[in-house]
């Protein structure tokens, strides 16, 4: 069975066929020049091979647009003038006077093309780092040595030929150290080996070993030498042409610097060798002029220096790297401000310090009220931006003896010493800073600040350090009156008292406890119902959770529900109540205990809005459960209709185009205005239990209804009456225009079986006249009638 190919394998194969054919058709014209000793075959056989290498350059980096454009023609024209040289050597080493010149005549400049063209893809990598500079230069000098004492001063020196003939055998070993030079920089500054730059440095590499080994004869006064001399440049040529062809050229003037490192063994085998060429080298000038000494002990001296430059610069770039980690090992990346651990040290420092009977240690810790929705509705970016300028408020209006530190996504601690009343004025000074309206996405954002204070002077001006006070411990009470201050409304301080810490220990068990009872099923529904006010008639119910723990009996919503929002059960527990109040809705329908237009009203919270997975999960229930999406009513809070994004407008939207309907509940608490109502698709209000309660004793609270009223029937809104108790209530809500009521009047909740008892026999109960106000008192029932 045959194995199928990796995903892209073909495609990779594809765009690299060229650059493979050619260095197949390069292979095959290598072993025909090296196993056929005949002009017929070996000339031919370098020629195609020099025009394919020059073609090849020509057109390769043109087809993949590869840059710069101008260095590869200048590497495209050396090939040229290498071919030309090579194929008009033999001829030239016969003849005498100029014409003995005519292949260096090509060559020379075939070099300085050459050269150009690497400068030329160095280029676009910019300025070299210094450790590559350093170590490029230790290989130059020790490359120049060898070449300079060992092939270049020889091969000039021959006096039985023509002097220019020896300075142009000497000019070639000078070409091929800039040529390493180059190459070892193109080799510390490329991060990634593509192929393109293998066969690019190996066809330099055989461009310097055909040039050492014409050297190595010239030193002997000999300008030719076997055929295989040229063996070098044939393949050099076609490695370069197969580098051009190649797809990863592109990357030649691309490629990332590589970071600053020790000494790979890479660069060692470049390094060792000229490090150890001025030793070796003394061997060979131990006979010869002073001038030969003097280059060789300058340039073993130039190398010390570089060693110690480099050394220099290596410790210099461990201790800023050293810093660097140590910096951001104590500080928060985001901010720039100290971090946990860094604080941690702060305050067990100033309380090891000595300081004045009357100075106390005091830490602020500060959380941001309303964090999670900015970041939650406009993404982590935007909360990014609101840490950072809140953190840059608070170090421009604390103290500069204050330490201000980020601890957490949203919290951040404040240490200064002072006294309890400076202590108070610093915590005034943090909320004003903080509320000051923010600029998050062009858009102009409020939030506030719920600070928590703990010191060693709590009990005004007695020391608080017997026993000694931690520094953990007063991070840790610190916390706990943050969290007193979010429960006592947010945006205010809190001083920390010892009662705390058994609040927080019941908050916790609560948690817990609550965990546990959700899942284990040990959390309940019950059903209030809800009433046309006209006829009595039963249209609605709310499902409202309820929980009876075992051990400290029924617990309230108003303690729960915040912290399952806090502690993020709020989702789950919001799917639970769906689920179960839906579930139970169909039952009811099935058995015919509530009408066909009755509907089934569940809150949620403006978490659950935000929770990406609630439209998926609700239709999932809708399916399961078999329930018409019109027989869904979704409560809403009206601090949802106020959030500033767009994530709640769509859910909400989305909600709506399902056929759920969404009520305001409590309207009239919170932000009610017009243009939310307008903004969002929303289909009811639900007129707040203050409000109802006034009703026939206070006129005002019938105007505000009547207000309501009025206002949804120009909005084409449905009025629900929360805690009607009274019929007196009912008569007035009926005449003021209000469809439905709920409350006690009709039933308290209940469980579904109970519910479905009170239900099943009783009639409707329709407005008891002498529960109706007296004509006059309040005006007809509206635009809802």
């Amino acid at each position: 069975m045959t194995r199928p190919a990796a995903p892209g394998t073909g495609r990779a194969l594809s765009s690299s066929l060229p650059a493979l054919v050619f260095l197949a058709f390069g292979v095959v014209a290598a072993a025909l020049y090296a196993a056929f000793d005949t002009p017929l075959i070996a000339g031919p056989a370098f020629t195609v091979a020099g025009v394919g290498g020059a073609l090849a350059v020509t057109l390769g980096p043109r087809w993949h647009r590869a840059q710069p454009r101008w260095a590869w023609r200048m590497l495209a024209v050396a090939c040229v003038c290498f071919l030309t040289g090579a194929l008009a050597r033999p001829w030239a080493v016969e003849q005498d006077g100029p014409y003995a010149l005519t292949a260096d005549a090509a060559t020379v400049p075939g070099y300085l093309f050459m050269l150009l063209g690497l400068a030329g893809l160095l280029r676009t990598r910019g300025r070299l780092p210094s450790h590559a500079v350093i170590d490029g230069l230790i290989v130059f000098i020790g490359a120049a040595l060898c070449s300079v004492l060992l092939l270049a001063v020889p091969a000039g020196s021959i006096t039985d030929r023509p002097p220019l003939v020896s300075a142009l055998a000497a000019l070639y070993p000078i070409f091929d150290v800039i040529l390493i030079l180059l190459l070892v920089s193109l080799a510390f500054t490329t991060a990634v080996r593509r192929p393109s730059y293998l066969l690019l440095v190996a066809s330099m590499s055989l461009l310097v070993v055909g040039d050492v080994l014409y050297a190595i004869i010239g030193v002997s006064g000999q300008l030719t030498g076997s055929r295989l001399l040229d063996l070098p440049f044939l393949l050099g040529f076609l490695l370069i042409g197969a580098a051009a062809l190649h797809p990863s050229v592109v990357d030649l003037g691309q490629a990332a610097r590589l970071p600053v490192q020790a000494w790979s063994w890479q660069r060692l085998l470049l390094i060792g060798p000229a490090l150890a060429a001025p030793s070796l080298l003394t061997v060979f000038v131990s006979g010869r002029s002073t001038a030969d000494r003097l280059v060789l002990g300058v340039g073993g001296a130039a190398m010390v220096v570089l060693l110690m430059m480099r050394a220099v610069s290596a410790v210099q770039g461990y201790a800023a790297a050293q810093r660097r980690y140590e910096h951001r090992a104590t500080h928060d990346p985001l901010t720039g401000l100290p971090n946990r651990l860094m604080l941690a040290a702060e305050v067990r420092r100033l309380l090891t310090a000595g300081r004045p009977a009357d100075t106390g240690v005091w830490v602020f810790f500060l959380d941001l009220d309303g964090f999670k929705l900015v970041n939650d509705s406009w993404g982590h970016h935007a909360g990014d931006q609101l840490i950072a300028q809140v953190a840059a408020r608070l170090r421009a209006a604390l103290p500069a003896a204050a330490t201000v530190a980020r601890v957490g996504g949203d919290e951040f601690v404040v240490v200064q010493l002072g006294s309890r009343a400076q202590a108070v004025a610093l915590a005034d000074r943090i909320i004003d800073c903080v509320h000051e309206p923010l600029r998050i996405r062009q858009v102009e954002a409020v939030i506030t600040a719920s600070v928590g204070i703990a010191g060693t002077q709590l009990d005004d001006g007695g020391a608080g350090d017997d026993p000694p006070v931690t520094a953990d411990a007063l991070l840790r009470d610190a916390d706990t009156a943050m969290y007193q201050a979010k429960a006592d409304g947010r945006g205010r301080w809190v001083m920390f008292d010892a009662s705390m810490h058994e609040r927080v220990r019941e908050r916790v068990e609560i948690e817990q406890a609550l965990r546990i009872a959700l899942s284990e099923d040990d959390l309940r529904i019950a059903f209030q119902p809800i009433v046309d006010l006209e006829s009595g008639s039963l249209i609605g119910a709310e499902a409202l959770l309820r929980w009876e723990h075992p051990g400290r009996g029924n617990i309230s919503p108003a303690v729960f529900i915040p912290i399952a929002e806090d502690t993020g059960l709020i989702g789950p527990i919001g799917r639970w109540v769906l689920d179960r109040s839906l579930r139970q809705l169909a039952q009811w329908r099935a058995d015919g205990t509530v009408p066909a237009d009755f509907w089934m009203s569940v809150n949620v919270s403006p978490r659950q809005l935000r929770d990406p997975g609630l439209i998926r999960a609700l239709d999932d229930t809708l399916d399961r459960h078999r329930v018409p999406a019109p027989a869904v009513v979704l409560e809403i809070t009206e601090s949802v209709m106020i959030d500033p994004t767009s994530v709640t407008g769509q859910v909400l939207a989305d909600l709506r185009q399902r056929g759920i309907r969404i009520v305001v509940d409590d309207f009239g608490t919170g932000f009610s205005a017009l243009g939310y109502l307008r903004k969002h698709p929303v289909t009811g209000v639900k007129v707040d239990r203050a409000f109802v309660a006034g009703l026939g004793q206070s006129a005002k609270d019938e105007e505000i209804v009547r207000a309501v009223v009025a206002m949804s029937s120009a909005l084409h809104l449905t009025v629900v009456a929360e805690g009607v108790e009274t019929p007196l209530q009912q008569g007035v809500l009926a005449v003021l225009g209000v469809l439905f009521g709920q409350g006690r009047l009709w039933g308290e909740p209940v469980g579904p079986a109970e519910f479905a008892r009170q239900w099943a026999s009783r009639p409707a109960d329709p407005v008891d006249g002498p529960a109706v106000p007296a004509a006059g008192q309040v005006q007809g029932r509206g635009g809802n009638s």
